[in-house]
């Protein structure tokens, strides 16, 4: 009878571990979030590129946002984080700059600098 017990509570002991270890995680993913904030990654175009059409599409990937612009106009994101705008730009220096704002009003700045020619 006292093995019955004890494989009963090494079996709660283990179901109450799994549990505590699933809720770790959970909140350590939730509170990144938190931690780091607003974030931006540019894909295309990169850097400092030389583009030959006027009419060209940013686009990118941005976590943990509630609102984001490019130029001081409001963009839209999917489900995953990713936008995508187009935009025509001018003969020479360009400066894209796109803005993100977390719901804890914390903000982040990014700036693609491209050059049609």
């Amino acid at each position: 009878m006292t093995d019955r017990h004890a494989t009963k509570r090494l079996l709660k002991t283990l179901v109450i571990s799994i549990i505590l270890l699933f809720l770790l995680g959970y909140t350590t993913y939730e509170i990144q979030k938190v931690m780091f904030g607003p974030r931006i990654e540019v894909t295309s175009p990169v850097n400092g590129s030389l583009i030959s059409n006027s009419f060209t599409e940013i686009s990118g990937v941005a976590k943990n946002i509630k609102d984001i612009s490019m130029n001081d106009r409001k963009i839209f994101i999917d489900e995953q984080g990713n936008f995508k705008e187009h935009i025509l730009l001018s003969y020479g220096y360009n400066a894209i700059t796109i803005k993100a704002t977390d719901k804890f009003g914390r903000n982040t700045e990014k700036m693609v600098e491209v050059i049609y020619k």
